[in-house]
């Protein structure tokens, strides 16, 4: 076989296991490791081409979770925004040093906060594709098992929002190969150094670094467990602690000013911890308690979410007999775990133990034990995590990441070994049609289940961008007044205003109120009911108050906020129904709210969605218009 023709043939890359030893040392000189390495490349351009499209189709967008921990770094480019904003101090005062120092680099040389968190998910895709790449060559030394791992890892980005937000939890991925590429390479030095940046950058995973390294101490003889006499594997092991250390120890010892950490006890007694409020956590359902919680809980489960929520809803649906189209379609096509990581990965280790047919897995090294001591140390984490909740955060931040990234590199190295075989078999065999077929579908299905591949229900790809509802006419007035303009409202689009006006909220909504810091929550969760009784109120003087208090300067309302079924579609109004007592019930009853009664003067702006009121005329007022508007 030709050498060119040796970058394309997959088979060429895993022929003769009698010389295997010329592919066990494959590096970046040789031309075809450069090939699949940039067929990696591009299949992970392509994968965020959508994301693309979406960020340039729309002069109003933002990530979810960047609206809180992106939007507050605009100070860097203008100290004087948001002033005394609970909201900017508080994600402010909670973001890793290095996530921020990163963004704050960027601004000093002019990129916009808002603007970098667009840009920098194809440079963190490209560079994790390139780790993971590298990673599996250290564990199987054929790069096509490389291209194998890498194209799932793209294919698994855009299942979730982590990478595409640029927050934070963006920086694990990098991280966590270049942590294992290091570790399997016995490089201390980088390895340090990526510890370092871990705890900088997203803590919860520095301490699976750390479990991994005491891990690998052990050794097995049989099941009788031991210690390791392999001296590298302490000096690794004390250096990495020691790094971790001092990493933590300003994050132990730092006051924020938002504490109390809440505690288990109290968590059970906050309706926002209970399905199906914002920081769902607890379930109620005894009869999927141990699937939902334990495995796919939303923050508690140990299994990561989109694993558990895989649907392949347009290849089945089925409707009810009578036809009604009312009643809701019975998913059939909903697996959960249906996913090419998750079932290529759990086969890895039948295919190990059967390496005559699949004589690729003799060349599977020892280096694939650490699939299993990633995975002791996150479930240790997790438990750990678990029984001190929420003292360090959430425990499914413990072992999602891992369980991905162990899923990834292993089932790129068991599809290499199926592969390899289907190919072996079809050089072997008379009939080439059944392996050729075979082959055929495996990849067909490898690069088509994202076609139908649904996640929550939501179609893939996740990107969790957030498109502005409003007209721009509405930010463009709101982003003209002073920078240091507070604005009320408990309009869901509220919570796009300090992205896209760079103007105060008195209190967000969605995504804002973060309950494990109580003096914040609190704080939070007080002024939002101080705010929805404000608007609702039918006194004047009440109203007056709570604009004085708050230093309100103007109030967004949605057209339908006065009516009745307002109160059944409004996410904060839903969050807090428990704590409002009877005040949809006096709205239906004919309770008229005083911001109804607002005189024309004092509206700053309006539309067919949006009326924007002048809260400083309101304080001006000494009654109201008969007639609601």
């Amino acid at each position: 076989m030709s050498r060119s023709r040796s970058w394309f043939y997959p088979s060429a890359l895993t022929t003769a296991i009698d010389k295997m030893p010329r592919f066990a040392k494959q590096s970046l000189r040789e031309p075809h490791v450069w090939f699949w390495l940039g067929l990696s490349l591009l299949v992970s351009l392509l994968y965020y081409l959508p994301a693309l499209i979406q960020v340039l189709s729309h002069a109003y967008v933002v990530q979810d979770d960047a609206r809180q921990h992106v939007t507050w770094m605009l100070r860097f480019v203008d100290p004087d925004l948001f002033p005394n904003d609970i909201h900017a101090d508080y994600f402010q005062a909670v973001a890793p040093k290095g996530y921020t120092t990163l963004y704050w680099v960027f601004a000093q040389l002019g990129i916009d906060p808002l603007l970098l968190h667009k840009l920098l998910p194809p440079v963190l895709a490209l560079a994790t594709t390139a780790l993971c790449f590298i990673t599996v060559l250290k564990i199987l030394p054929v790069p096509f098992a490389g291209f194998l791992s890498a194209l799932l890892l793209n294919q698994g980005f855009w299942m979730r929002d982590d990478i595409v937000s640029a927050t934070p939890v963006a920086f694990v991925y990098p991280f966590f190969f270049a942590f294992l590429y290091f570790l399997l390479r016995q490089k201390l030095l980088p390895l340090l150094g990526i510890i370092a940046l871990q705890g900088l950058f997203y803590p919860q995973v520095l301490f699976v670094y750390c479990g991994i390294l005491l891990v690998r101490l052990l050794r097995f003889d049989g099941w009788r467990p031991g210690l390791t006499y392999d001296r590298q594997h302490y000096r690794r092991a004390i250096a990495g602690l020691i790094v971790a250390f001092f990493v933590l120890l300003p994050y132990v010892l730092r006051n924020h000013g938002f504490g109390p950490t809440v505690s288990a006890a109290e968590s059970l007694q906050m309706p926002t911890f209970w399905e199906p409020n914002w920081s769902e956590f607890y379930i109620s359902d005894p009869f999927e308690y141990y699937l939902r919680y334990w495995l796919c809980g939303k923050r508690a489960g140990m299994l990561p979410g989109d694993w558990c929520s895989v649907d392949y809803g347009p290849l089945n649906w089925l409707y009810p007999d009578n036809g009604d189209p009312t009643q809701p379609p019975i998913h059939l096509s909903r697996v959960r775990f249906g996913l090419p990581q998750v079932i290529f990965a759990l086969l890895l280790p039948l295919l190990l133990r059967l390496p005559r047919r699949f004589p690729l897995a003799r060349w599977v090294n020892g280096n694939a034990h650490v699939f299993g001591q990633a995975i002791a140390a996150s479930v240790a984490l997790y438990v750990l995590a678990y029984l001190v909740r929420f003292k360090l955060h959430l425990p499914n931040r413990y072992t999602e990441h891992t369980f991905r990234v162990v899923a990834i590199l292993a089932a790129g190295i068991g599809l290499a070994l199926i592969f390899d075989a289907l190919l072996r078999w079809m050089q072997s065999a008379r009939v080439r049609l059944a392996p050729l077929g075979l082959a055929g579908l495996l990849t067909a299905l490898l690069l088509g289940y994202p076609l139908f591949l649904r996640i929550n229900e939501n179609a893939y790809p996740i990107t969790d961008y957030v498109i502005g509802t409003a007209q721009p006419e509405l930010y463009e007035f709101l982003a003209a007044q002073p920078k240091d303009t507070r604005i009320a409202s408990i309009a869901p689009e509220m919570n796009n205003l300090p992205s896209f006006t760079r103007r105060s909220l008195v209190v967000g909504g969605k995504g804002y109120a973060i309950p494990y810091h109580l003096g914040y929550y609190n704080e939070v969760v007080g002024r939002s009911l101080a705010l929805i009784q404000a608007q609702y109120t039918p006194s004047l003087d009440t109203l007056q108050q709570f604009i004085q208090q708050q230093q309100v300067d103007f109030w967004l309302l949605q057209r339908n906020a006065f009516r009745p079924g307002y109160f059944r579609i409004n996410p904060s109004l839903v969050e807090y129904a428990d704590r409002i007592g009877d005040l949809p019930a006096q709205i239906e009853s004919g309770l008229v709210p005083a911001l109804s009664r607002i005189p024309q003067r004092c509206i700053g702006y309006e539309d067919q969605t949006y009326r924007v009121i002048d809260a400083n005329c309101v304080l001006t007022l000494n009654r109201l218009r008969r007639n609601p508007a």
